[in-house]
């Protein structure tokens, strides 16, 4: 048996025993959960840093943002919660449409 260890997407036990590939799995609770997300989301990130595409790029950040909305979940954040922050936060400190990239600081 391979050992994964890691988690998966709801409907992918019934996918893969579509190809006769029977997966063992359990459900995880709290704080388990929240860390299983937490390790999830640096895998994608790790994966469209990867990404040989704009296709496979763009499965990604759809990717992302599936686990990103999982996440406020877990830790009892409304999606409104989490807009709200988010568009605070722009207001106070700005976005990246204009693309700046420190290098340092001038003396």
């Amino acid at each position: 048996m391979r050992i994964f260890k890691k988690l998966i997407r709801d409907k992918m036990p019934e996918i893969m025993a579509k190809e006769d590939k029977m997966l063992e799995v359990r459900v995880l609770g709290g704080d388990e959960f929240k860390e299983a997300l937490r390790r999830k989301i640096i895998e994608e990130v790790q994966e469209l840093k990867d990404a040989k595409d704009d296709a496979e790029a763009k499965d990604k950040i759809a990717y992302l943002h599936e686990i990103a909305d999982a996440l406020g979940d877990a830790y009892g954040f409304s999606k409104k919660e989490i807009l709200e922050l988010k568009d605070k936060t722009r207001a106070l400190r700005g976005g990246f449409e204009k693309r700046l990239f420190l290098e340092g600081e001038k003396k």
